[in-house]
């Protein structure tokens, strides 16, 4: 009978294996069977990898009792291999990744499988480009590991990382798979460009978000005005050539048209116009006014049509008239009449009758009104930062701030002298970019260079070499005042506005042309009239706070023509600046032939109130006498001119008399003069639709002679339309890009503010089409003609997946979604405020109908 052994059985699943305890175990003298060795090895190799134990790992691998019994393709349950097992670790213990990734590449020098996936699909790379650092994707490519073995569910390492978007932290490993892929033919996979398309589309909404929030904040709009925060204006544009004929004539059917009865008109527009929530884009009251006047054409007789366009059009303006300070209402009403034009104007079934019943005028006329009250905003803000942005800033204060004028008693000088602004950057200005540089001085080509070169440096030099005010310092620094960055800042929100709300590219030339023409006569009037910019240092800074405004016109892509409004305020700068340097009558005769938008009534007004400098030069009595000279012929013309206006003006009204007396009086024709040149404006304005035709051919409509000293800013320009009626559904194109992304455009980083003005300037005028788009309506257009009682008619309820919901299209919320919208609910329908100004004199008939009459059309259910 053997002995019994009462030794304990060896361990061979220790809790913290080392070699120490280890290599005992493993030696001959021990006495283990060689499957407990392998057994024992096993599960020392299992935790070296687990818990990256490189020592125990190293001695594993490289002992000669130890090495026999290693097997690098042992595999768990799920298949996962010794590397992948190792991998898991990065991040637990981040001061021991260092070992971890040592243990990686020991067991690929050995031999370790590297290729073989899991059950889920996964190879080490997968896991390695999820969790390791970047050096060992890298030791991974380069050990052959290929990077398109795709997992179970059809994924390769590079969308494990990017997926929807880019895991952080991970962007290196991205950009070695993405290189490594690439130099093997690869050119993007599915998930990339799903990627990259939500990763641009999420930049975008966040670039959008940044606009929007600067623009509530410079024009103090309420964010409802966007509508949805995800929704997408700037995919409405679609190329003209995807329309066809037949979008613009639907057919002749009532599924094109919405019925509806006179009497119940007023409660339609109180519900489609006057309480209607204004969105950016929202073309809802156009489609449906369209759709109203598509029923009364068709089916009824000229008297419907006549009183629905009439009634909608007094209820427009009478919502914008109660509102004229709202902004977002404006541009609104702006938006949707013109559309509501557009639609009318392409509809080959009602455009005869439309016509006929000067329809189309009524429309015209709202849109001029709202026109007007818009260019109004605009210049009520500048207007309250013309003098001190335009006017009164001095961009170049430290070269003129020892300036003596012959007035000035030197003396006071110190007290009465302008402080220092401070140093430091403004809060107002950011800091200028690379790309931004100083405007240049005006181009002498208007005048004589030699005189005018010589007035300047005279200016300058005096600046410089005067004397120093030590009391100066005394007195403390000034807040910064306001500068033309300001203006242009306030001119950029509002024309981005503009351009996102989908104002007709047309409008908004026009509009910065009216408000650019107001700004020009505003300066150059101010100029003239006060004493203190008679003088050449001051006609050097203004001429540079100008130029701030022409650079922002190129910038924003406007045609050149907009900022030709500022050439008779160039004049009169340039003739300020050389005036005292005029020494001769031959160089006064030149200089006056420059000078084509100056008359001799305001040039002699500069000269009589011009404040001469301390030793500056004065023109010759022969000079002065040849200006006079010029003053009195100028008179002269102005009474020629003014007589013959008068008897035109009596001539016609003779003529009215005559023909009213014998019939109805027709419409009043434009005078002969005028025709030309609205023939001429009319031509500019289709051709800014012109693909092939640069901005630069575009010419506003001129204003009127100035025959006394000062401009007329009151003059209103006047508003064209296209000729082509389907250019009416035209849409802004995208803003230019601004001074940091000028390398697209391959200008180079030395690029000047004043070459990217022009550079802005030219080429076609950026537009898309939109007629497509507005076109679809949809049911719920119904809850605001039918009212919210009468929408169940149309509609029924469906329950909607939580999925569809999230990525669907929101409508405009429906009259019942809001009670203050609810036809029961409804306030009275007339409630009239104060006007701005006189309103229309036309007012829309009341058609009353018989009950068999409104039951012929089906209209009373």
């Amino acid at each position: 009978m053997a002995s019994a052994s009462f030794e304990p059985e060896p361990d061979l699943s220790p809790l913290y294996p080392t070699p120490a305890t280890v290599s005992p175990l493993l030696s001959p003298n021990f006495g283990l069977e060689p499957g407990q060795k392998a057994q024992l090895v096993t599960h020392c190799l299992v935790r070296a990898c687990v818990f990256g134990e490189l020592p125990l790992l190293t001695y594993l691998l490289r002992d000669p009792h130890a090495q026999p019994h290693v097997d690098l393709c042992i595999r768990d349950e799920e298949d996962v291999g010794l590397i992948s097992t190792t991998i898991f670790g990065f991040g637990a213990d981040s001061d021991r990744d260092i070992e971890r990734e040592e243990c990686v590449r020991l067991l690929l020098s050995e031999g370790a499988d590297a290729a073989t996936p899991d059950k889920a699909g996964w190879t080490p790379l997968h896991y390695a480009a999820v969790l390791s650092p970047p050096t060992l994707v890298s030791h991974f490519l380069k050990s052959g590991c290929s990077p398109f073995v795709r997992t179970c569910r059809n994924l390769t390492a590079l969308d494990l990382v990017t997926g929807h978007s880019l895991i952080p932290g991970r962007e290196t490993v991205a950009l070695l798979l993405e290189e490594a892929m690439r130099s093997e033919g690869w050119a993007g996979g599915r998930m990339e460009e799903r990627r990259k398309a939500l990763e641009e589309r999420t930049t975008r909404l966040r670039k959008r978000h940044a606009v929007r929030e600067d623009i509530n904040q410079t024009l103090c709009l309420d964010p409802a005005w966007w509508g949805e925060s995800g929704s997408d204006i700037d995919s409405d544009g679609v190329d003209e050539s995807e329309l066809d004929e037949e979008i613009y004539t639907p057919q002749k059917d009532l599924g094109s048209m919405l019925a509806f009865s006179p009497a119940w008109l007023p409660e339609i527009f109180h519900s489609l116009i006057t309480n209607f929530p204004i969105t950016v884009r929202n073309s809802e009251p156009a489609s449906a006014l369209y759709l109203l006047a598509r029923f009364a054409c068709l089916y009824c007789d000229q008297a419907w049509l006549e009183n629905l366009v009439t009634e909608a059009a007094d209820t427009i303006e009478d919502t914008f008239f109660d509102r004229p300070d709202d902004l977002p209402c404006l541009v609104f009403w702006l938006y949707n009449t013109t559309l509501w034009l557009h639609l009318m104007k392409c509809d080959e079934s009602i455009n005869q009758t439309c016509e006929a019943l000067g329809s189309f005028e009524v429309i015209e006329d709202v849109i001029n009104s709202i026109f007007v009250f818009i260019i109004r905003k605009a210049e009520k803000k500048i207007d309250g930062l013309l003098d001190a942005a335009l006017l009164d800033h001095t961009p170049l204060l430290s070269e003129f701030d020892s300036v003596q004028f012959e007035s000035e008693w030197s003396i006071f000088r110190p007290f009465a002298m302008k402080k220092k602004p401070p140093t430091t950057p403004s809060k107002r200005d950011p800091p200028s970019s690379p790309f931004e540089t100083t405007s240049p001085l005006p181009s002498a080509t208007a005048t004589p260079s030699k005189s005018l070169q010589q007035s300047i440096r005279n200016t300058f030099s005096r600046g410089r070499n005067g004397p120093t005010t030590p009391l100066q310092s005394v007195f403390p620094d000034s807040p910064p005042g306001p500068t033309p960055k300001d203006i242009t800042s306030h001119l950029t929100a509002f024309h981005t506005l503009l351009t996102l709300s989908g104002v007709n590219p047309a409008f908004i030339t026009q509009f910065w042309s009216q408000v650019m023409y107001w700004t020009a006569c505003e300066t150059f009037n101010r100029i003239l009239t006060r004493k203190k910019f008679l003088c050449r240092s001051r006609a050097i800074q203004v001429s540079m706070n100008v130029s701030v405004l022409e650079e922002w016109v190129g910038k924003m892509g406007l045609p050149r023509g907009v900022q030709s409004h500022f050439a008779p305020v160039r004049d009169l700068l340039n003739w300020l600046q050389c005036l005292s340097s005029i020494n001769d009558f031959s160089n006064l005769i030149a200089t006056v032939q420059t000078m084509r938008n100056l008359n001799p009534l305001q040039m002699r007004r500069a000269v009589r109130d011009y404040r001469y400098e301390v030793n500056e030069g004065r023109m010759t009595e022969e000079c002065t006498q040849y200006l006079a000279q010029l003053q009195k012929d100028w008179e002269k013309h102005r009474v020629r001119l003014g007589v013959e206006a008068l008897r035109k003006e009596m001539v016609e009204r003779d003529r009215e008399s005559l023909i009213s007396s014998e019939g109805d009086v027709p419409p009043s024709l434009p005078s002969s003069e005028s025709i030309p040149d609205a023939l001429a404006a009319q031509t500019s304005v289709d051709m800014l639709f012109d693909r092939l035709q640069g901005k630069s051919s575009w010419e506003p409509a001129k204003p009127p002679e100035a025959l006394g000293e000062f401009l007329d800013s009151r003059h209103m320009l006047p508003l064209f339309f296209p000729s082509d009626p389907k250019m009416l559904a035209a849409l802004p194109g995208k803003s230019p890009k601004s001074a940091g992304e000028t390398k697209s455009n391959g200008l180079g980083p030395g690029c000047s503010e004043t070459n990217l003005a022009s550079v802005g300037s030219r080429g076609p005028l950026d537009w898309t089409m939109g007629g497509k788009k507005v076109r679809d309506v949809g049911v719920g257009l119904l809850a605001w003609v039918d009212g919210a009682a009468y929408t169940s008619r149309w509609t029924r309820p469906t329950e909607v997946e939580p999925d569809e919901e999230a990525e669907g299209i929101h409508d405009s919320p429906a009259p019942d979604e809001d009670p203050t919208l609810n036809l029961k609910t409804l306030a009275p329908l007339q409630s009239i405020t104060p006007l701005t100004r006189r309103k229309s004199s036309r007012r829309g008939r009341s058609i009353m109908l018989s009950t068999e009459e409104e039951n012929d059309f089906g209209i009373i259910g």
